[in-house]
């Protein structure tokens, strides 16, 4: 044996090693899911809060990552456990009529979500001063050839590669050079208002933090990337690195304009303002890498979204589902998420388009969506049929039950204020 061999099989036999290699295999469901809850709505959602706020809403962080990390933890568990998508288990649980109606609701809420991450790369485009009616189509041929030609590895990996791009918001965030007194009080010391614009604005936060359409795509990966019993114990863990990574980008996007745009009293209404109100403050790179994961974020998003429209729907009919089968194997799949490409790329760029109404009913749908998505996971987590003794803890069950009430009193609070 030469010294090479030698030392890769003394590395291989470390246990620490090991042990790394192995989670690094299971690693990216959990943390591709909750990184693309970083989407343009949650982005320009962070920006608003430091602009408006400064730095009195850190502490929403706090509660934010811990219901996120429990939503994440119970998917990824009846995924391995069961062998099988969400939707698939809802039909099973509560029958095919009362899941083809959920099911719908989530299509046209989907849709909406979809055309939300398309009118980001409307903006990403308008900020590098690209034409919209070059990058769109161009973007929607790179997000359907990225599926319908690649496998679940390959994709797996891009978008791992594209979870990493998020740390532009960090760098961007450190740059704008934050008072650090400041940030520990925002999370020691909050200052709670009693006003119409503090609560929406923590409402809108929380509310960014767990979509419908995540749960049903972290499961369905889990099931597709063929993650084991024995390797629970470390997608339990990424369930909790995801989180913390999505919540540490979302702080630092809250920083760099707390830090900035706050103390400089700029108004802003959307990302492009963020951008530009970043460049004469914390400098032209700050600005760059701003725009650059704003960028990143809406391609990102936009191939998740139609990609977890085609696991629920389809699982949900009992058909065959995968980014590795092809278009003969996985038909209406595949179809579905090019349908949904389609549909979306050519009305962000029909003109006069209610953009804002498509957005508003999208969210008003996701909003009414998430509570029930939410009691059913606990039904179906709770259910030793389908679980055996993998299911929760009384003391997982208190605190996920108490996860959900404040979730959906949230939810109400929104839906109340939006449409007032």
């Amino acid at each position: 044996m030469n010294p090479l061999q030698k030392l890769k099989e003394k590395i291989l036999n470390n246990p620490k090693i090991a042990t790394l290699i192995l989670f690094l295999s299971v690693m990216g469901p959990g943390l591709i899911t909750a990184t693309v809850d970083n989407d343009p709505g949650g982005i320009l959602t962070y920006s608003l809060a430091g602009a408006n706020f400064g730095y009195e809403l850190l502490w929403t962080f706090i509660p934010m990552v811990l219901a996120l990390i429990m939503a994440q933890e119970m998917g990824v568990r009846m995924g391995i456990i069961s062998g099988k998508g969400l939707a698939s288990l809802i039909r099973e649980k509560v029958g095919v009529k009362v899941t083809l109606i959920i099911m719908i609701a989530l299509l046209i809420a989907n849709t909406g979500n979809t055309l939300a991450e398309f009118s980001g790369i409307v903006v990403s485009s308008s900020i590098f001063g690209l034409p919209k009616l070059i990058v769109v189509p161009l973007s929607a041929i790179f997000i359907w050839l990225l599926v319908i030609k690649g496998n679940y590895k390959i994709v797996e990996k891009v978008f791992i590669c594209a979870s990493l791009v998020y740390l532009t918001y960090i760098v961007a965030g450190l740059l704008a050079h934050p008072n650090w007194a400041q940030v520990a009080a925002g999370f020691t010391q909050p200052k709670i208002e009693l006003n119409t614009a503090y609560i929406s604005m923590v409402v809108g936060l929380v509310g960014t933090t767990i979509a419908p359409w995540m749960q049903f795509y972290l499961q369905s990966s889990v099931v597709e990337k063929g993650t084991s019993k024995d390797e629970l114990k470390y997608s339990r863990i990424e369930s909790i690195i995801g989180p913390a990574f999505t919540c540490f980008v979302g702080l630092f996007i809250l920083l760099s304009c707390a830090a900035t745009i706050h103390t400089t009293g700029t108004q802003i209404v959307d990302v492009q303002d963020v951008s530009t109100a970043l460049l004469p403050v914390a400098g032209e790179y700050a600005s760059l890498l701003f725009a650059i994961g704003f960028l990143n974020a809406s391609l990102f998003s936009a191939v998740i979204l139609p990609l977890s429209t085609a696991y629920y729907i389809c699982e949900s009919l009992g058909l065959e589902t995968g980014i590795s089968k092809s278009f003969k194997e996985a038909p209406v799949f595949h179809g579905l998420y090019a349908g949904m490409i389609l549909l979306a790329a050519i009305i962000i760029l029909l003109p006069g388009i209610p953009l804002m109404d498509i957005l508003f009913f999208s969210q008003v749908a996701n909003g009414v969506l998430l509570p029930v998505i939410l009691v059913l996971m606990l039904l179906i987590v709770n259910d030793k049929k389908i679980m055996g003794e993998y299911v929760n803890s009384k003391k997982y069950n208190i605190l996920a039950t108490l996860a959900v009430i404040i979730i959906t009193l949230l939810v109400v609070i929104m839906l109340v204020t939006s449409f007032i």
